[in-house]
C-alpha cells in the first residue's frame, strides 16, 4: 500500500522528474513527504513566491528539453503561479502544474481558498483535470507528460485533492511515457532541395522548443553543407551558435536592421520549427500574412499550427530535430554563400556598437560580456529593453543557453538563471535585465544563497520602466506619468541577502566588478547606474525627443 502522495511522485520519478520547483502549501503535505522520502531521487527547490516557481520549472524545461514540474497549493498559489503557465503556452513550453485542492467533499461550496481550474486555467493550458482516485495518479500523470511534450508543446494542470493524496492504495505504477515524434517525408525533404536549388536569395529559420542536441549538431551541418544565411526566431538566441560565419541574427523584435531587411528581400523562407509568432515576424509584417510573397517552407510538429495563418508553398508536419537530420543528409546541388556573406557582414556591422552614452557605455559591458564569458553560459533576461543589449550583442554559443519568456512576462530572467544553474552547475549563469525587471521576482536571491548557487545578475538600472517609457515618449511627448522608479542600492541589498555585490558608476569599474563577482563563489549582483536617458542600445530619451 503507497499513499496517493508516493504513487504521485514515484510516476514523476518514472517519467523522468529530476526536480519539483515549488511553495509548500498544506494541501500537499503528503506529497511533500513523500518527496522527502524519495531523498535526492526527485530534489524540491522551494522558492518565495509560486510565479517565480512557475518561471522556475519553465525556464528549467527550456535548458534541458524536458518537461519543468510546479507544486502549488490551492487558491492564491495557482493564482501567482498563472503567469509561468501563461508564459509556457506562449513559448511552447512543456510544464506541468500540480495543483493542491481542497477537500473533495467541500467541493462546490466556495470553499476556503476553492477554484474551478478547468474554468480559470481552460484558456492557458493545453489540458486540465482533478485526480479523485489516487489509484488512477499513475495514469494522469502519463497523460501529463505525452500532453504536454506532443505536437506544439505547452503546459498542463493537475488538481490534486487533499485526502485523495493521503489515502492508501496498492494500484501498480506505469511504465514511462514513450515519445513519438513525427518524422518527415522522404518526397518532402526532396522538395525542400528543389526550393533551394531555385532559390537566389533563402533563409533559414530556427525556432520552437523540443529540439535535442543531434537536432542542434543536424541544423548546423545542413546550413554549412548549402552554405545558407540562418536566423533565429524571437528569443530563441540559443538554438545556434552566434559566432558561427552562417548566422545572421534573431528575426523579429530586436533584429532591426539585420536579419529583418534580408528576411523581406528573401525569396525562400524555410522555417524550421517556429511557430510564426507575432514577435518573430515583427507583427505578421516581415513575412506577409496570410499569403506570404516569397516561398515559405513551414515545418512543426502540430497540426493545427499549420495553414493557421501562414499558407505555405510546403507545409511539413514533423518534429524539428527529426526534420533537420533529415536536412543534413540532402545534396548540396547550389551554394548560397554570396546572399550568405553579404548578411553576415550587415550583421556584424550592425552588432559594432559607437560610444553609448551615459555615465556607463554598455557597449564597452556587452564587448566586456563576450570576452570574460565562458562559451557554455545560460544568459537570460525577462522583458524591457535592457534586454535587447545581450539578446543582440551577446554572442550567445551554449545549445540552449538563452532563457527568456516568449510572451514578454517581466521577471522570468531572476528565476531563469536559478534554475539554469540547477539544470547545469557546472556553466555560468548570466541574468542581464532593468530595474522593473528584476524586482518582479528580485525576492529569489533568498533561492539563490539558500541552495548555494552563484548565478551572476546584471541591473541595468535606469530608474524607469524604461520600454513603456520610450511608448510615453513617443505617443504623449512631454507627458510623463507612471513609468518613473524609485530604487534602492541592488549592491546593498544582495549583501543583505548574503550574496555578493557591486555598484558600477562608471564605464571602467564593469570589468574588475565581474571580475570580482566571478571570483566570489557565490550568488552576485551588479548594479549598473545606466543613467535616466537610458532607454537601450543606441537609444536615449534625447534622442526620442529629438
Amino acid at each position: 500500500m503507497r499513499t496517493g502522495g508516493q504513487i504521485l511522485i514515484d510516476a514523476l520519478r518514472n517519467n523522468g522528474a529530476e526536480v519539483v520547483f515549488g511553495v509548500p502549501g498544506e494541501s500537499y503535505l503528503a506529497a511533500l513527504d513523500a518527496l522527502h522520502d524519495a531523498g535526492n531521487s526527485v530534489r524540491y527547490i522551494t522558492a518565495r513566491q509560486e510565479g517565480a516557481a512557475a518561471f522556475m520549472a519553465a525556464a528549467w524545461s527550456d535548458a534541458t528539453g524536458k518537461p519543468g514540474v510546479c507544486f502549488v497549493t490551492r487558491g492564491p498559489g495557482v493564482t501567482n503561479a498563472s503567469i509561468g503557465l501563461h508564459t509556457a503556452q506562449q513559448g511552447s513550453t512543456p510544464l506541468i502544474l500540480l495543483i493542491g485542492q481542497i477537500k473533495r467533499s467541500h467541493r462546490d461550496r466556495e470553499a476556503f481558498q476553492e477554484i474551478d481550474y478547468g474554468r480559470y486555467l481552460g484558456s492557458m493550458v493545453k489540458w486540465v483535470a482533478e485526480v479523485d482516485d489516487a489509484a488512477r495518479i499513475p495514469e494522469y500523470v502519463n497523460r501529463a507528460y505525452k500532453t504536454a511534450v506532443s505536437g506544439r508543446p505547452g503546459p498542463v494542470a493537475l488538481a490534486l485533492p487533499e485526502e485523495m493524496l493521503f489515502s492508501g492504495t496498492d494500484a501498480p505504477d506505469l511504465p514511462p511515457v514513450k515519445m513519438t515524434p513525427a518524422r518527415p517525408g522522404t518526397s518532402e525533404i526532396a522538395a525542400v532541395g528543389e526550393l533551394l536549388s531555385q532559390a537566389e536569395k533563402p533563409l533559414l529559420l530556427l525556432g520552437g522548443t523540443g529540439w535535442t542536441e543531434a537536432g542542434h549538431r543536424a541544423a548546423i551541418d545542413f546550413v554549412e553543407s548549402h552554405d545558407l544565411p540562418v536566423c533565429v526566431g524571437f528569443r530563441r538566441q540559443g538554438l545556434f551558435p552566434h559566432d558561427h560565419p552562417n548566422f545572421i541574427g534573431n528575426l523579429g523584435f530586436g533584429g532591426k536592421p539585420m536579419p529583418n531587411d534580408y528576411a523581406r528581400e528573401a525569396d525562400l523562407v524555410i522555417a524550421l520549427g517556429a511557430r510564426l509568432n507575432d514577435g518573430t515576424t515583427l507583427k505578421f509584417s516581415l513575412i506577409e500574412a496570410p499569403v506570404p510573397a516569397c516561398k515559405l517552407v513551414h515545418i512543426y510538429p502540430c497540426g493545427e499550427e499549420l495553414g493557421r495563418l501562414y499558407q505555405a508553398d510546403l507545409p511539413i508536419l514533423a518534429d524539428p530535430s527529426e526534420t533537420a537530420m533529415a536536412l543534413a543528409a540532402l545534396p548540396a546541388r547550389r551554394q548560397h554563400g554570396k546572399s550568405r556573406k553579404e548578411a553576415r557582414q550587415a550583421y556584424l556591422a550592425m552588432r559594432a556598437l559607437p560610444p553609448q552614452k551615459g555615465p556607463v557605455d554598455m557597449g564597452v559591458v556587452m564587448s566586456v560580456l563576450n570576452d570574460r564569458l565562458a562559451g557554455d553560459t545560460t544568459m537570460t533576461t525577462g522583458a524591457g529593453n535592457a534586454s535587447d543589449w545581450p539578446n543582440i550583442h551577446y554572442d550567445y554559443r551554449q545549445f540552449r543557453g538563452a532563457l527568456a519568456p516568449i510572451s514578454g512576462a517581466m521577471g522570468m530572467g531572476v528565476p531563469a538563471a536559478i534554475a539554469a544553474k540547477i539544470a547545469r552547475p557546472d556553466a555560468p549563469a548570466v541574468y542581464m535585465g532593468g530595474d522593473g525587471d528584476f524586482l518582479m521576482t528580485g525576492q529569489e536571491l533568498a533561492t539563490a544563497v539558500h541552495y548555494d548557487l552563484d548565478p551572476i545578475f546584471i541591473i541595468v538600472d535606469n530608474g524607469m520602466y524604461g520600454t513603456i517609457r520610450a511608448h510615453q515618449e513617443i505617443a504623449y511627448p512631454g507627458k510623463v506619468y507612471g513609468t518613473e522608479l524609485t530604487n534602492p542600492d541592488f549592491a546593498v541589498v544582495a549583501r543583505g541577502y548574503g550574496a555578493h555585490g557591486e555598484r558600477v558608476e562608471k564605464t571602467g569599474e564593469f570589468a574588475p566588478a565581474l571580475e570580482r563577482a566571478m571570483a566570489s563563489g557565490k550568488a552576485a549582483v551588479i548594479h549598473i547606474l545606466a543613467g535616466p536617458e537610458h532607454l537601450g542600445p543606441n537609444l536615449t530619451l534625447s534622442d526620442l525627443r529629438g
